[in-house]
């Protein structure tokens, strides 16, 4: 099998930097690593040159910086490799193994049905205890392989995928129409839910290991939550397809909670409850921005500029 990476990059800073010296050292070399640079200011293309000199599979495309999509970039990128596997990652998630690469891909051999996969994201060793949980509890250490029919127990976390982390099989990513454009974020999802539907397969590999965190302030996590309320309510018929968001969110809460004890953090005990009722009204705002204000929405989220606001 043929492998591309994918990276998009916009002022990477150090980790880019830690990231291609990590992809170096991999046992396994994508035939093609293809940097997507969408305006840089902060010396990234300096990075980038820097390393392309040591690395001739290495390339770099340059895009407007408002031309940047989630899904639409990802595509682009996409139909500019030439690989049957499509290795998709940030900039900001470093290999924490140098056989990451390698496990990600290796399932591919051995189901033909198996149209994704996702590796494992461990937090920064800066990473705060919240950011810390989040990953515990999204990226357990067991690998799973999901099916269309485990949605009945899993509901939405049927499709969860990431792609900071994450392989596509080329054919029925392309098949079933590449990624969507014009999302806020979940691009990788929607993708996911599509080639489950068709009765392709999705793997975790807890075995492949990146290292990829961010320590979010309480109001940046409420953005965060306010985006994924607008995600879930512009995909209903997604969530109700595979038994909608169950109760993860409350198994999230008391996870969390549970976690602070055991490190006996008590002192975060008022951060903790301020954080989760701060996500959860910005959820609901979220799951009704349309009914906000003019101009609340691009306020309220991460990404003021995406072109759904209205």
């Amino acid at each position: 099998m043929t492998v591309s990476l994918i990276i998009p990059t916009w002022n990477g800073g150090r980790l880019l930097d830690e990231l291609l010296t990590a992809l170096a050292r991999q046992t396994l070399m994508p035939e093609e690593i293809l940097l997507v640079d969408s305006g840089s200011t902060d010396g990234t293309l300096e990075t980038i040159q820097r390393h392309q000199a040591g690395n001739p599979r290495l390339r770099l495309l340059r895009i407007p910086q408002q031309d940047f999509d989630h899904g639409g970039t990802r595509t682009w990128a996409a139909q500019q490799t030439t690989g049957e596997i499509l290795i998709c990652m940030t900039q900001d998630a470093i290999p924490a193994a140098d056989d990451a690469l390698e496990r990600l891909i290796r399932p591919f051999r051995d189901d033909a049905l198996l149209a994704a996969t996702y590796g494992r994201q461990l937090p920064h060793p800066d990473a705060t205890l919240f950011s810390e949980h989040l990953r515990l509890f999204n990226y357990p250490a067991q690998s799973r392989l999901r099916r269309r029919e485990d949605g009945a127990a899993l509901g939405i976390k049927t499709v969860f995928i990431s792609n900071s982390f994450a392989a596509w099989r080329r054919e029925p990513l392309a098949a079933q129409g590449w990624f969507p454009q014009r999302q806020l974020f979940g691009e990788d999802s929607l993708a996911l839910a599509k080639l489950l539907a068709g009765g392709y397969h999705v793997l975790y590999v807890s075995e492949a290991l990146v290292r990829h965190s961010h320590n979010y302030t309480l109001w940046q996590d409420m953005q965060r939550y306010f985006d994924i309320g607008v995600f879930h309510a512009g995909q209903q018929e997604l969530l109700l397809r595979f038994g909608g968001p169950g109760g993860a969110g409350r198994q999230y809460v008391r996870s969390e909670l549970a976690l602070l004890l055991e490190r006996r953090q008590c002192q975060l005990l008022p951060e903790w409850f301020c954080r989760n009722a701060g996500k959860f009204i910005a959820y609901q705002l979220g799951r009704r921005q349309h009914l906000l204000p003019r101009g609340w929405a691009r306020r309220l989220s991460m990404n003021p500029g995406w072109q759904g606001w209205a």
